[in-house]
């Protein structure tokens, strides 16, 4: 398409569901509309509430045309999500809320069915975080509705779907700690034929695809032009990634803030990944395997009653000199630290409300640093989301990591990297270089962090 156009992205994230609109020439943010997501605490089990999203959809999707008219629509959600639709297009059971507890009940018998680490690169995880366990839990519990699920859609695609009436996969859903991707082999893992799946599977399409027009009443009901065209669609935190894999080069390595960070490493130096400890292996747009590792550092910055902005340089020297730390983890089931509690090493009442932000700040960057270190990722360090607005973050993230840090000037990288598709082209994303603003002390903080995370 004409990159001068404008492009609708349909981004759902596990805590706010967005609709923007990207000018397609300068891939820049010039209209959105926003709402929480929030889960369904109601029979079956903990669901997605797919109809309050539709209708903002389409409200959404009206109302910015009005004042922005929209000539494609792109999409992006998060992972470890799928749909199961029926024949009619309908959902044959709720899209399963992937915190939910229930899977795990079959969580021994799923391992003796799924994929081996070494052959999908997804390690073993929570709740419903392995998607393929969730599937596998629906078709076990609820054999009869399973047995009307004509598709098996991944989160984005169920939307482009809704959308389109097209039913596609694609990779970096699929490839999203899953178990249903062979990242290295490009092809459906062994669980998927296992299982007899491989038939509700819909054709491979890459994201940036165009998968068809709207549907035609759709088109009407929100007041768009007829056959604007709809792309597949991308998981978000490869939205992220995009526009530096189409123009930068290798390596370097982007970190998404989000509800879970994400770090993503190109060109990394070859380690063997512990599934143990949150490591995974992504599957980038172009197809490509991507060392990753990832921590519910949003999910504890909201939990912690995080801040960003600037903080005054005393609470910071307030912090490096009494030593004052939050261990890991928080969530504790989740990351490089499974398992081990949260721990303030100076009682958070005992300090000032700057300092405490300080010490949350620094816990995030460290974490974010022991993914890095997880995955041998190498090079510069961008940081894309709410936290590249945390100077307090990007600063002991330098310091941690002895390289470059540099913050991604948009707080909505989903947005623009699921627009890259629809634009077909990335610009070279604007980034500012961020300075070793830290006092003295702050490297040795570093190393004690991770000395006493050792010691757990």
């Amino acid at each position: 398409m004409d990159a001068s156009k404008t492009i609708a992205v349909i981004d759902i994230g596990k805590t706010n569901a967005k609709v923007v609109v990207v000018d397609g020439e300068s891939l820049r943010e010039v209209a959105a509309r926003t709402m929480p997501n929030g889960v369904v605490q109601a029979a079956p089990y903990p669901h997605f509430d797919t109809e309050k999203l539709w209708a903002f959809i389409v409200e959404s999707l009206g109302a910015l045309n009005r004042e922005h008219p929209i000539d494609a629509i792109s999409v992006t959600t998060h992972g470890a999500t799928a749909a199961l639709v029926g024949d009619d297009g309908m959902l044959v059971l709720p899209v399963l809320d992937y915190e939910h507890e229930g899977p795990q009940e079959l969580g021994e018998e799923y391992r003796t069915v799924r994929p081996r680490f070494e052959e999908s690169g997804t390690p073993v995880l929570p709740v419903g975080l392995n998607a393929g366990l969730q599937i596998y839990w629906q078709a076990k519990r609820f054999p009869e509705k399973f047995a009307k699920a004509r598709w098996i859609l991944m989160y984005a695609q169920y939307w482009s779907f809704r959308l389109t009436g097209i039913a596609a996969s694609e990779v970096t859903s699929l490839g999203c700690h899953a178990d249903l991707w062979e990242p290295r082999e490009g092809r459906f893992s062994s669980l998927v034929e296992g299982q007899g799946w491989r038939g509700r599977m819909p054709p491979v399409h890459k994201a940036g695809d165009v998968l068809g027009p709207i549907r035609p009443e759709i088109a009407q009901a929100a007041g768009l032009r007829p056959g604007i065209p709809v792309h597949c669609g991308i998981h978000d935190s490869n939205a992220s990634l995009l526009p530096y894999v189409l123009t930068r080069q290798a390596p370097y390595a982007v970190v998404s803030t989000g509800t879970w960070v994400v770090v993503m490493a190109i060109g990394a130096r070859p380690v063997a990944l512990d599934e143990a400890r949150d490591t995974l292996v992504n599957v980038n747009a172009l197809g490509d395997p991507v060392p990753s590792a990832r921590f519910m550092g949003g999910r504890a910055f909201s939990v912690l009653g995080g801040k960003s902005g600037d903080l005054p340089p005393e609470a910071i020297s307030e912090v490096l000199a009494r030593g004052a730390m939050l261990l890991p983890s928080l969530p504790e089931d989740s990351g490089p630290f499974p398992g081990c509690k949260a721990v303030w090493t100076v009682a958070r009442d005992e300090l000032s409300a700057d300092a405490a932000q300080a010490v949350i700040a620094f816990h995030l960057a460290l974490m974010t640093a022991t993914c890095l270190d997880l995955i041998g990722a190498e090079g510069s360090i961008i940081v894309e989301g709410p936290f590249a607005a945390n100077r307090a973050f990007l600063m002991m993230l330098r310091v941690a990591t002895g390289r470059a840090v540099l913050a991604g000037g948009n707080a909505t990288g989903t947005s623009i990297g699921a627009a890259c598709l629809a634009a077909g082209s990335a610009p070279e994303p604007a980034l500012v270089t961020i300075d070793d603003g830290l006092p003295r002390g702050a490297a040795d903080y570093a190393a004690r962090w991770r000395a006493l995370v050792t010691e757990r």
